[in-house]
């Protein structure tokens, strides 16, 4: 008999919290047959993931995922196998009864937030609080052997390598978004927070000897653009040129796009967790706003990832990638950083596709999460 798994989302904000739990939704449907119910408070945000949604049904079938809408009042509801509250979310009260009170109470994961620090090793997989009968386990995406690994799809690198070779698909993907680029320029993706840093480095782009075709979707950076370019309004298609830098702004895309439009780029600047992860599927440099959290503590886990993920590399390119991201999430001089990075660029082009590698040695958080489960059985 198939396992029956319930996913809750509660939906902050910046669609992290739903691009994650979409695509787990997904992947446990898909490839390990899962009967999955994904319940999202929040569907006109997972409407721009998935526009298919009807934002006005409380039950409906999408990818072979059922998903419901998380409603303010809770009615009575069978207990799946396997509970994951996502990022913390507090299951309703009356839910955790009806775990509580089946025979054999669910499996209950906590499925945390991504982190490289070192402690993560530590508390994957160990069991939480309590209610009733219920047992609540920590579950870590991560970097390490030892904790939950990142999402990752059956076949994933294969596609995107066959894409990156193939010119031909990247241009008719390219243009279907609108997108003509010169033939010599270097085309980068920006998906990020509000950043005072932004205007420091358009400035060097359009300084450069080499032309930038910097594609912008729909987002939060969409204001400090504008400013930069001194223009009234912004919207998608527009483009701007100033000096040698090309400003185009590309619509909110799905999940599936949004990889392409990563495979098709020679830099992304990402933001959050699940753009964050599938910018180093893409296999190409990358530069991370995390997302701000009180007392600075997020600058703690950008110091972590930067520890891991420049191993291995000279000086010259470690401090270049350090001073880069340490710049774009601290204020620093982002013009002068993209500089030396330029110099360094051979090698950590080649390093991110090794870091893609690596970290494709480890099992994928769906297969994770599974084998936690028939584990525990």
């Amino acid at each position: 008999m198939k396992a029956s798994w319930d996913i809750f989302c509660s939906v902050v904000d910046n669609f992290g919290d739903i691009g994650v739990t979409w695509r787990l939704a997904r992947q446990l449907v898909a490839e390990h047959q899962c009967e999955v119910r994904l319940w999202v408070d929040d569907l006109r945000a997972f409407e721009r993931l998935c526009p298919e949604v009807d934002i006005s049904a409380f039950r409906q079938w999408q990818a072979g995922v059922e998903v419901r809408h998380w409603p303010t009042e809770w009615a009575a509801q069978p207990a799946a196998d396997v509970v994951i509250a996502a990022f913390a979310c507090q299951l309703p009260a009356a839910y955790m009864e009806a775990m509580a009170e089946r025979e054999r109470p669910p499996l209950w994961l906590n499925l945390d937030y991504l982190s490289a620090e070192d402690w993560v090793v530590g508390c994957h997989g160990l069991p939480s609080v309590k209610f009733k009968g219920a047992q609540k386990y920590f579950f870590f995406p991560g970097f390490r052997p030892g904790t939950g690994g990142l999402l990752r799809e059956v076949g994933l690198l294969e596609r995107r390598r066959a894409f990156q070779k193939d010119t031909l698909a990247q241009r008719n993907f390219l243009q279907g978004l609108g997108v003509s680029a010169a033939s010599d320029a270097r085309l980068i993706s920006l998906f990020a927070y509000e950043n005072a840093g932004l205007g420091n480095w358009l400035d060097a782009l359009a300084a450069d000897t080499r032309p930038t075709h910097l594609l912008v979707p729909e987002g939060r950076i969409l204001g400090d653009v504008k400013r930069w370019l001194a223009c009234d309004e912004l919207h998608v298609g527009t483009q701007q040129v100033r000096g040698a830098v090309t400003v185009q702004v590309l619509p909110f895309v799905r999940q599936e796009q949004y990889d392409q439009l990563l495979w098709c780029c020679d830099f992304n600047a990402v933001r959050g967790e699940d753009s964050f992860v599938r910018a180093q599927w893409a296999g190409r440099p990358m530069l991370w706003h995390i997302y701000r959290q009180d007392e600075d503590i997020h600058l703690d886990k950008l110091e972590a990832f930067l520890d891991l993920y420049t191993q291995g590399l000279s000086p010259q390119a470690r401090d270049a990638i350090n001073g880069l991201w340490q710049a774009w999430n601290a204020g620093g001089d982002m013009g002068q950083c993209w500089k030396t990075l330029l110099n360094v660029w051979p090698e950590v082009s080649l390093h991110a596709e090794q870091w893609c590698l690596e970290q494709a040695l480890q099992a994928d958080l769906a297969a994770a999460l599974v084998q936690f489960y028939l584990n525990w059985i």
